[in-house]
């Protein structure tokens, strides 16, 4: 006899799910899962390396435990990352159970994708239906932006799970009027502090409020509940930084993207507020802007780079939303799906508004923190406005809904030739009469009822879902990466221009690349820019800026002379920009500094500091190129380390790849110089 208590019992159970739900909720869910699980490990590995600035720091986490707490860029630990290293920690112990590899890199962030839809599917269903929240599972699953970071190795795919996270905790928070849920809140929002530093905070404004106003307590317990939240937030994110701040420099590496070895330093400047007014110091190119690459505006998110990312479904989002509200405007205080509307809606408004009027470095891959909310929205409000189809303010938000999204992916594919007309007018012509006959679902017969809503999902998602299958199908390399065809918008980012769209404003600081006059530090790399001939490598769009944002791969000549006596040295390279150090990294699996950071701008090393090095015998090579110098302010010692290193040290042929070996000074004199 099978007992609830049996195996047969609990995994039936977990088959079947609660008793309240329909027959098909489980099952559904878990099709969903496997589905999104295995449409995304689709030809994962030919993403490569993906942003090799971050796939070096995880080898280096995978090789030394001071790295891994740090984010090093090196296991010699000479600079971070210019990120909290939450999203490595997760990358790196795949790595050090799995081996190094694409595939063990890559394969959490699918993880991360599988988990961030169910969780949207668990929130939404709670306060709304099954329907509801297998719809929302959907549209998050075939978003393209998030087709792609799921995908790719940045510090997205944990940041998004970590804010679902916090919504899932914030809403059972106000379900249960409990402070202990708001610890746990303030936990994920936390940990996504030491994921994308404030980035994370955008979405906490409508978490509180949505306790303070919702809560199922009093209004004390609500209080108290969201100075908890606070707290808990400072501690889980806080011991890092303190361990970061407190920890003399000497003990510890330099962090990246600062210009004094601050972590607070490049948290509230370079990657907190310079991203709002532009300010950033030793940025690349800084806020300034090409023609046509989507300048701050409220329209930003539906410019030609950025709009086929993320904006399917925005308009509907917002349109099922504000019918959302006003359909539960009389409920209770405690109502738990106006909860869950406010919670939603106010993470789309704040996180949509503050990207498109942020007046610094914006790149288009970021817009994925605004998917879970989307898919929230769409599914709840669309469920909530099915419930009232037999009133006419129900059919009459149906309708609008179906034909705003068919009007939209008619517009956003008109974008691209990759799919043809077919595509776009099959889309206008299904969901817009899909919307007429919403009008009329009261009295349509079942059957025509059901086709009826399958063709406006349909023709919803068709455009999301072809920009995912391309997404899919196409390798994606490089620091910007994009999402879909190339839509063949001039400048923005990841179509062959710098972060922030175009080229700085009177091309590369100091003139052209190469060995030119203040030019990159160091001359143009032997061979041109590393990854591909001129500036772009690979696709526009997929591989960004090959040579200046991606990492080469280099001979095997080169691999066997960093490998020669590696064990010798702290670092069996140095190079200006990370992204040069970052290949010479992972192709030879031995520690390379990456000079001045991602950009070459940060003053780590000083030329005094990199002498000392040489000095102690700490380095084996150098090459030179890389980096963008010190743009918009920022150091230059790259300059001055190449100048110094090109007078004084013997320079060496291997592979066709032009290096300096730092235990062949040119003169015993000019060493010390």
């Amino acid at each position: 006899m099978t007992t609830a208590a049996s195996p047969s019992g609990r995994l039936r159970r977990i088959w079947r799910g609660p008793d309240t739900d329909p027959a098909w909720a489980r099952p559904a869910l878990f099709a969903l899962l496997l589905a999104t699980g295995a449409f995304y490990v689709i030809g994962l590995t030919s993403n490569g390396w993906a942003n090799s600035f971050y796939s070096a720091a995880v080898q280096a986490g995978s090789q030394s435990w001071k790295a891994f707490l740090f984010g090093s860029s090196d296991a010699g630990n000479s600079i971070t990352v210019d990120k909290p290293p939450a999203s490595l920690w997760v990358m790196a112990l795949s790595v050090r159970i799995f081996g190094l590899s694409s595939f063990s890199i890559l394969l959490p962030e699918v993880l991360m994708g599988v988990a961030t839809v169910g969780v949207v599917h668990a929130t939404v269903k709670r306060c709304s239906t099954a329907a509801a929240g297998l719809l929302a599972g959907a549209v998050l699953a075939l978003t393209p932006v998030a087709v792609l970071m799921f995908r790719f190795n940045n510090p997205e795919a944990l940041l998004v799970l970590l804010m679902t996270l916090g919504a899932w905790a914030t809403m059972r928070s106000i379900e249960q009027g409990s402070p202990k849920w708001m610890a746990i809140v303030g936990v994920f929002i936390g940990l996504g502090f030491l994921t994308k530093a404030l980035q994370v905070l955008l979405v906490v404004p409508f978490f509180g409020l949505g306790y303070v106003l919702f809560a199922n307590t009093t209004l004390r317990r609500r209080i108290v509940g969201a100075i908890v939240g606070v707290g808990a937030m400072l501690l889980s994110a806080g011991w890092w930084v303190a361990i970061v701040e407190l920890i003399p420099a000497s003990m510890r590496p330099y962090i990246g993207g600062s210009q004094d070895n601050s972590f607070l330093s490049v948290t509230f400047g370079y990657n907190g507020l310079g991203r709002l007014s532009g300010s950033e110091v030793g940025s690349v190119g800084g806020g300034q802007r090409g023609p046509g690459s989507g300048t701050e505006s409220i329209t930003r998110l539906f410019t030609q780079t950025i709009g086929g990312q993320i904006s399917w479904l925005l308009p509907t989002a917002a349109l099922l939303l504000i019918a959302g509200l006003a359909f539960r405007g009389r409920r209770p205080r405690t109502d738990l799906r106006r909860a869950a509307y406010v919670v939603w809606g106010g993470w789309l408004l704040v996180t949509g508004l503050v990207f498109s009027l942020m007046a610094g470095i914006f790149h288009e891959y970021c817009t994925v923190a605004l998917a879970p909310a989307i898919a929230a929205l769409v599914g709840m409000g669309a469920c909530e406005a099915w419930d009232r189809r037999t009133h006419w303010a129900g059919r009459g938000v149906l309708a609008a809904a179906a034909g705003t999204a068919a009007g939209m992916g008619f517009w956003l594919l008109g974008r691209t030739t990759a799919y043809g007309g077919w595509l776009r007018w099959s889309v206008l012509v299904v969901g817009f009469a899909a919307a007429l006959l919403l009008l009329l679902t009261d009295r349509l017969p079942r059957f025509a009822t059901a086709v009826t809503v399958g063709g406006a999902v349909a023709a919803a998602l068709a455009g999301p879902t072809a920009y995912a299958v391309t997404t899919v199908t196409t390798p994606h390399t490089g620091s910007i990466v994009t999402a879909g065809p190339n839509t063949g918008g001039p400048g923005g980012m990841g179509r062959g221009g710098v972060p922030g769209g175009g080229m700085p404003r009177g091309g590369f600081p100091g003139g052209a690349p190469g060995g030119l006059a203040g030019g990159m530090p160091g001359g143009m790399p032997p061979g041109g820019f590393p990854g591909g001939s001129g500036q772009t490598g690979g696709r526009a769009g997929a591989n960004g800026m090959g040579g200046l944002l991606n990492a080469s791969t280099p001979s095997a000549e080169v691999v066997a002379a960093l490998r020669a006596e590696a064990s010798s040295y702290r670092w069996a390279a140095a190079t200006v920009g990370s992204q040069n150090a970052a290949g010479l990294q992972l192709g030879s699996g031995e520690p390379v500094m990456p000079i001045g950071g991602f950009n070459g701008s940060d003053p780590s090393p000083t030329l005094d500091e990199f002498k000392g090095y040489v000095a102690s015998g700490d380095i084996h090579y150098f090459l030179g190129g890389g980096g963008f110098r010190g743009q918009n302010g920022g150091g230059n010692s790259g300059n001055e380390i190449s100048s110094w290193v090109q007078a004084n040290f013997t320079q060496v042929s291997i592979g066709g790849t032009t290096m300096y070996d730092l235990t062949q000074p040119l003169s015993t004199a000019g060493t010390a110089s």
